[in-house]
């Protein structure tokens, strides 16, 4: 039985074997990253510098992208890093990084998108109390929580994870760190129940969160069918059904990753799926989201040159 901490590195699932076929998995997760860079970039300097948007949707969307920023530069270096130059491995303490950093990302993501369908549930069903229930103040200790629950929540399960001793190598089913897979390499008994457990509580903690979600929905749907006019229900859809994409996307990897059946689990299944959950929502939020804004898109062209936007414009439009 060994430490973990003890454990110089460990060994990264490759995407191939063909030195062809690593350099394209480099060309497309660079082509991935830059995407996700510029849109989530120009979404927060959009978001700081036109106060059109500094309301309580434009202080989410600002939080939103930078999770989405985090979540793509915790994986995606690494993931190119080993496709350009050949290699699988990862240190103990970038390992460590990896973990903690992508929980935390994701915890604060759900907390935000959870919190973002609150503000649009309060701005449809109660559009008289919204400056009341989401003012500057309530928009700030909200996103304060979000982060320092996501927080608190990878630390816990990023300390549990590392503290366990490995004993079954140091060979990891994946292309980046993932709990579930450094589970494997343990032969603490004690320790696996205890992860297992917190996994448990995260899972009852995200159900409450999406049946929280699902029950807004069906208030703000109810409240936008009974909008008399046709113009007025078309606005409110606008409103609410990017979000909903949003989340949709989100909860439907992450679920299908965590809790798909043993039986249909392999290696290339695994890496698939990881890359849909850990890299797609964050580089997919800009185009579902926000760059189908139109004051969003009115501010972009204001801190862009109209030829810059334009051609910006005509490279992202075959994605909107």
């Amino acid at each position: 039985m060994s430490n973990s901490s003890s454990m110089p590195q460990f060994l990264l699932l490759a995407f191939a074997d063909r030195r062809e076929l690593q350099l394209l998995h480099f060309w497309l997760f660079l082509a991935i990253s830059l995407a996700a860079l510029l849109a989530n970039g120009l979404i927060l300097s959009a978001v700081a510098c036109d106060h059109h948007l500094h309301t309580p949707m434009g202080f989410f969307l600002l939080n939103l992208s930078l999770t989405d920023l985090g979540c793509i530069c915790t994986t995606v270096p690494k993931a190119m890093h080993n496709s350009l130059w050949g290699t699988r491995t990862i240190s103990y303490s970038g390992c460590v990084a990896q973990v903690f950093l992508l929980v935390f990302f994701l915890g604060a993501e759900f907390s935000l998108l959870t919190i973002m369908c609150y503000d649009r549930y309060v701005a449809i069903c109660k559009p008289l109390h919204y400056r009341t229930l989401l003012g500057s103040r309530a928009c700030a200790h909200m996103a304060a929580a979000a982060w320092a629950a996501a927080f608190l929540y990878s630390l816990l399960h990023t300390a549990n994870t590392f503290s366990l001793p490995l004993c079954q190598g140091n060979a990891l089913g994946q292309f980046f760190c993932e709990i579930p897979h450094i589970l494997k390499l343990s032969c603490s008994h004690s320790g696996y129940l205890r992860e297992i457990g917190l996994i448990g509580v995260s899972v009852c903690l995200g159900f409450g969160c999406f049946i929280f979600i699902v029950f807004s929905y069906v208030q703000i749907f109810r409240a936008v069918l009974r909008i008399p006019s046709e113009q007025g229900r078309h606005k409110a859809f606008s409103m609410c059904l990017p979000h909903l994409a949003v989340v949709s996307l989100f909860v439907s990897t992450d679920v299908f990753s965590y809790l798909k059946p043993s039986s249909i689990s392999s290696p290339s299944l695994d890496l698939v799926v990881s890359v849909l959950y850990s890299v797609v929502p964050p580089a997919m939020n800009p185009f579902i989201y926000s760059l189908r804004n139109q004051e969003l898109k009115d501010a972009v062209r204001k801190i862009l040159p109209h030829s810059v936007f334009r051609m910006l414009w005509d490279l992202l439009r075959p994605l909107l």
